[in-house]
C-alpha cells in the first residue's frame, strides 16, 4: 500500500470513529458523498456533538442567570388568550432573573423566578423535580435535541439543542400571597428561539437538512408554569400558562 493510500484509508477511520457518538451528525451531504474539508465538515461527520457523560470533567453542574426578562402576555388575561407570542407582539418587559443551580446528573438543586411585573413581586419556585418523558431523564436532562422534529417535547419551540433543562411541580406567590399550586413548571436554556430585535419567533425558518430554525449565537432561557387542567379555547390549552423568557444569559 502507498503512504498516499495509506493515508487516506486512515482520514477515513478517523472520519468514521469521530461520529461514532451517541449525538453524531449523518456524515455525508444530500447528495450522500462525504463534505468538502472545512472548519465545521470534518471527513466523515457534519459536526457530531458528545454526550456529556462522554467528558471525563463533566461534573453536571449548570448554575445559570437568565435576564433582560420579558413576559408574554399578563397575569390577568381573559380568556381566550394566546401566551406562546411567537409574532412577538404581545411580549413586554419585567423586571428581576431567572436563577437555575441545579446537578443535572443527580436531578438535583433549585429554579427560582422573582420577578417585578405590573400586578406585583411575582416569585415561582420549582418544588419537586419529576420526569414526564423518557427524553427528560430523571427531571434534569442536558446536551439534547428538545421540541420541533425532534421526539422530544412538543412542537410549539422550534428544534434545537437544550443545554440543560428541568420538568416538576411548584408553585408562585404573587407580593407574597398564594397565586398558582399544584402547577407544572418546566425550564430550558437553549440556542436562541426568538429574534433579537423583534422577539419573534419564526418556525418557517427551517435549514435545508433538516437544522432547527433557531440561532446558535444566541442562548436564552424560557420558563413556563402551567395548570394541569385544560382549556381548548387557549394557546397553549391550558386553564392557566404563564410564560416568561429571558434573552441574556450568565454562566457561572
Amino acid at each position: 500500500m502507498t503512504r498516499l493510500a495509506l493515508l487516506a484509508v486512515t482520514s477515513t477511520l478517523l472520519g468514521t470513529l469521530s461520529c461514532s457518538g451517541p449525538s453524531a451528525g449523518e456524515g455525508v451531504d444530500g447528495a450522500g458523498s462525504p463534505p468538502a474539508p472545512g472548519p465545521r465538515s470534518q471527513p466523515g461527520t457534519a459536526m457530531g456533538i458528545y454526550a456529556p457523560e462522554q467528558h471525563p470533567l463533566y461534573d453536571g453542574r449548570f448554575r445559570i442567570t437568565g435576564s433582560r426578562v420579558y413576559q408574554v402576555g399578563s397575569l390577568e388575561d381573559r380568556s381566550p388568550w394566546d401566551h406562546m407570542g411567537d409574532d412577538g407582539t404581545n411580549v413586554r418587559p419585567v423586571g428581576g432573573t431567572l436563577e437555575i443551580d441545579v446537578d443535572e446528573r443527580a436531578d438535583t438543586g433549585t429554579f427560582r423566578a422573582e420577578l417585578q411585573l405590573p400586578e406585583g413581586r411575582y416569585v415561582v419556585e420549582i418544588e419537586r423535580f419529576e420526569e414526564f418523558s423518557p427524553c427528560q431523564d430523571g427531571g434534569i436532562a442536558a446536551w439534547l435535541f428538545e421540541h420541533g422534529d425532534s421526539g422530544c417535547g412538543d412542537a410549539n419551540w422550534p428544534k434545537g439543542i437544550l443545554y440543560v433543562a428541568g420538568w416538576g411541580w411548584g408553585s408562585a406567590t404573587l407580593d407574597g400571597e398564594p397565586l398558582r399550586t399544584g402547577h407544572q413548571i418546566h425550564f430550558m436554556v437553549t440556542q436562541g428561539i426568538r429574534d433579537r430585535q423583534t422577539l419573534a419567533v419564526h418556525p418557517e425558518a427551517i435549514g435545508p437538512d433538516g437544522a432547527g430554525a433557531v440561532n446558535p449565537a444566541l442562548v436564552q432561557v424560557d420558563f413556563y408554569m402551567r395548570s394541569p387542567e385544560a382549556n381548548d379555547a387557549n394557546h397553549p390549552a391550558r386553564e392557566t400558562f404563564d410564560h416568561f423568557f429571558a434573552m441574556e444569559t450568565t454562566w457561572r
